[in-house]
């Protein structure tokens, strides 16, 4: 199963644990595979320095264990779809990783349900479906 986690999912399992720090944990067991891009990588950069005070080199070391963890994928088309082009991001990367799921707390993308076969999911949501 090929899965994007969205930065915020991302963010919040790094800084607050919970049911996305124990999704991460999942990945890095190697049950899932992640998928992710630069553009998003570099997202989740900067909110770790901007946001949460992270220095440069950590902020950078985040991003670049994802990186190792990740299947990096450059995608060749953003489509127009969200009200916030960042969303349209995550559907691009998604698409070009050919994930399946897209795990996500961001409603404009939650709303959507479903984009180009990808179910597009909430934490909890997707930790119920492993489980299942």
């Amino acid at each position: 199963m090929r899965v994007l986690f969205d930065t915020n999912v991302l963010v919040s399992g790094i800084m607050f644990g919970g049911i996305p720090r124990a999704l991460m944990r999942t990945a890095i067991r190697g049950d899932i595979d992640l998928v992710t891009s630069p553009h998003l990588l570099r997202e989740l950069e900067e909110l770790l320095e901007r946001k949460f005070g992270f220095s440069e080199a950590s902020a950078a070391a985040i991003r670049s264990e994802m990186e190792t963890l990740a299947d990096v994928v450059i995608p060749e088309h953003v489509p127009r779809v969200c009200r916030d082009p960042d969303d349209d991001h995550v559907l691009a990367a998604a698409l070009e990783g050919e994930a399946t799921h897209i795990v996500t707390g961001d409603g404009d993308l939650l709303v959507l349900s479903v984009h180009e076969g990808i179910q597009i999911i909430d934490p909890s949501g997707f930790a119920a479906h492993l489980s299942s």
